[in-house]
């Protein structure tokens, strides 16, 4: 079982990478994009990752806006949530 601190730093890690890449999670949340329980599993997800020491790295040196790096578990959920925050946006 993982322990507390560890859900949250990895819990934090989502929510930084998510606003990276332009999504606001609570706002997805609230308008239905995203569930709760889907927000968790991204937690979860994360979680597995063996390096979450290079992925803050890679959130405090990169231009908020790039692409999720490859590694990340979480990029096929970011990248629907971004798609439908931009037809939001123009539709």
């Amino acid at each position: 079982m993982l322990g507390k601190n560890t859900l949250k730093r990895h819990a934090e890690l989502v929510d930084q990478m998510a606003t990276h890449v332009g999504v606001d999670l609570e706002d997805a949340a609230i308008g239905g994009d995203v569930s709760i329980d889907q927000i968790s599993d991204a937690v979860l997800r994360c979680s597995d990752c063996s390096n979450p020491d290079h992925c803050a790295q890679f959130l405090a040196q990169s231009a908020q806006g790039q692409k999720t790096p490859e590694y990340c578990r979480n990029t096929s959920l970011f990248d629907r949530l971004t798609s439908l925050s931009e037809s939001k946006i123009d539709g």
